[in-house]
């Protein structure tokens, strides 16, 4: 299985990575059986956080006894230097490893203070002389931090949102991190789901020979999908450019990338789900979003009190109110016409 060099790491990962978001979603013996399979089909590059409720642990059962073969990468989200320090702890105990070769800030709002002495960097730096911790990055999903994390050199790795559908800001990023020898870890390479043509996304990611995308794997399936497309290794062809073409111009725009940022509601909306529910009814199985249930999250959207701390949240500079209650406007139409099908 290829492997690249993630920047000045050195570290050797195989393009096709795993991420471990969505094992928090399946049964303890169902995520150890998938995650041993991917890593004894040669996947050796698996990523985690310590946000993601169990997918540690999952990630330490299957993995602990070939440790030595792996590369793990996990997140802390804390704001200071104590409770970073609680998270390195906790993850090295779930993944039941001694050091974690990849520790990132969990997209934070502005750069960590490599200065501070109680502030989150001094506890990655810490952990790092310790031994705990091998290499420092950072993860985001707003590009003017990206672009303060690459120029202020502290920062071995960057995760940021990249697919298809990026933008020249997005290829922008990716061409900075190669010129600072910066590895480059693609997060959402379906946008969330709103992808739905795996071979096209493959494509497009061998397009970027420095790029790591980690995909999101639940599902059997998904792993056998991404299995079979790193075997075949299609490139990029007439007909998946098209594809591609016509997804850029159906999804241009403002459209909720599902990353969750926006949470949590004051008024219970499942915002990552409804606010791109549109584009979920027309490149989806549109049955499952017409039910009762599906119904009435929708029309929780009503009960909107617009404070604005999503729109306030947003990485991307959406006006989520706004965009909720064109969604429900679109939900109610589609259901009037579809509901009986």
């Amino acid at each position: 299985m290829e492997k690249i060099r993630l920047g000045r790491t050195g570290l050797l990962v195989t393009k096709t990575a795993f991420g471990a978001l969505p094992i928090q979603r399946i049964s303890k013996a169902d995520a150890v059986k998938l995650v041993r399979r991917a890593c004894e089909a040669g996947i050796n590059y698996f990523d985690t956080a310590n946000m993601y409720t169990d997918s540690e642990e999952k990630l330490g059962e299957a993995l602990h006894d070939v440790r030595q073969n792996v590369v793990i990468s996990t997140k802390s989200g804390g704001g200071d230097k104590k409770t970073v320090q609680a998270h390195i702890e906790q993850s090295l105990r779930s993944l039941r490893t001694d050091y974690i070769d990849l520790f990132q800030f969990h997209n934070p709002a502005v750069l960590p203070d490599i200065h501070d002495p109680d502030g989150p960097f001094a506890a990655a730096l810490e952990a790092k002389q310790k031994g705990y911790i091998r290499h420092i990055g950072i993860t985001n999903h707003r590009l003017k931090v990206a672009h303060e994390a690459i120029e202020s050199g502290n920062f071995e790795t960057l995760q940021f949102p990249f697919c298809y559908l990026a933008t020249e800001k997005d290829l922008e990023l990716v061409e900075l991190c190669r010129e600072h020898d910066m590895g480059f870890i693609a997060m959402k390479g379906l946008s969330g789901g709103l992808l739905n043509n795996a071979e096209a996304c493959y494509a497009f990611m061998q397009e970027h020979p420095d790029v790591v995308p980690i995909w999101g794997i639940q599902h059997e399936w998904e792993l056998d999908q991404w299995l079979e497309l790193t075997e075949r290794n299609p490139r990029m062809t007439p007909e998946l450019q098209a594809v591609i073409d016509h997804d850029r111009t159906e999804l241009s725009g403002d459209f909720c990338r599902s990353c969750g940022y926006c949470l949590p509601c004051a008024a219970g909306i499942d915002i990552p789900q409804a606010a791109r529910m549109a584009q979920l009814l027309r490149r989806a199985p549109y049955k499952p979003y017409l039910s009762d249930e599906w119904r009435e999250k929708m029309h929780q959207i009503k009960n909107c009190i617009h404070c604005n701390a999503c729109k306030s949240r947003c990485p991307y500079g959406l006006d989520t109110p706004a965009l909720l209650q064109k969604q429900l406007a679109d939900y109610d139409a589609f259901y009037a016409a579809h509901h009986n099908d």
